[in-house]
């Protein structure tokens, strides 16, 4: 990956390092619905009037089917699983749920982009390294094992998508493609959003957290990793969810005096490693010349 494509990565890795602790702040006053009815709202709001200043909604034409299909798989889809499912599970455990996502581009995408054994283990090491980074908490209610699926189905759905943008939406101008799927998903939710307002007072780190997921973590976030995906491919975009656990552990560190152990550290080197592992360049596959014919037993075309 070159520069401009290292740095998307960086800033879709801390954008998207922190939603999860944010949802919980927020439905704890909000109903899942309404916050994610709430985030897309609020960021094709900010977008769609920067594409039609922009003039680039007009690429979207001819492209319907296919936004839409973006929008329920991409957005609706997997921001109301993941909602759904963080009431059951907590929020280290859906780190480390939708970190399959980029295992699941890889076997889809395997095909067209060779997975060589040194890829593999890169997902392998990068996978591990989540793991400890975020601990196997399954504490949760009964329906735990129901919002593990809801999350798990969400990092499958992820990686359609990201192989969608890749196939037929990669052209498209970033701000048009998000301001379109997300005000597709905020038109589709409006009216049970609107049978969703809360009953009581809500309070203001409900409302803020709310904010920051429209704006940064989905609106900026989406634009990022859709470039992301046009300069470095899916495969490679799809490794951020390796890296967001590693976001969420270092601002935690920083701002909450959380404890840097050995796991922590160990962590960390695996996530890096597999990374690294994982986007190095595969060098073409060259077929073998044919093999001469023998001497005297060649043939006249």
């Amino acid at each position: 990956m070159n520069r401009r494509a290292w740095f998307l990565f960086l800033v879709v890795s801390v954008l998207w390092g922190i939603p999860y602790f944010l949802i919980k702040i927020a439905i704890e006053d909000l109903s899942p619905v309404l916050v994610v009815a709430g985030r897309v709202g609020i960021a094709a709001l900010v977008l769609l009037p920067i594409a039609a200043a922009r003039g680039t909604l007009t690429k979207l034409r001819g492209r319907l089917g296919a936004v839409v299909a973006l929008s329920f798989v991409h957005v609706l889809g997997p921001f109301l699983l993941i909602t759904y499912g963080e009431t059951h599970i907590s929020s280290s455990l859906t780190g480390l749920l939708i970190a399959v996502e980029p295992v699941a581009i890889a076997l889809l995408m395997s095909r067209s982009e060779r997975l060589t054994p040194i890829r593999v283990a890169g997902l392998v090491l990068g996978f591990g390294g989540v793991a400890l980074l975020v601990g196997l908490d399954l504490s949760g209610d009964r329906l735990g094992l129901l919002g593990a699926g809801m999350v798990l189905v969400a990092a499958i759905l992820y990686a359609a998508a990201t192989m969608l943008v890749q196939r037929r939406l990669a052209d498209v101008p970033s701000e048009a493609l998000v301001g379109a799927t997300t005000g597709i998903t905020a038109l589709a939710l409006a009216p049970f959003a609107a049978f969703a307002l809360p009953a009581e007072p809500v309070r203001v780190e409900a409302w803020v957290s709310l904010v920051v997921l429209g704006i940064f973590c989905t609106a900026l976030a989406l634009l990022a990793f859709y470039q992301l995906i046009g300069l470095a491919g899916s495969t490679r975009a799809g490794l951020v969810t390796y890296v967001n656990p590693v976001v969420a552990v270092l601002l935690g560190v920083a701002l909450l005096n959380e404890h840097l152990g050995v796991r922590t550290i160990i962590g960390f080197t695996l996530v890096a490693a597999g990374c690294w592992l994982s986007t190095r360049r595969v060098p073409p596959t060259i077929a073998p010349l044919p093999e001469p014919a023998p001497v005297g037993l060649a043939r006249n075309p």
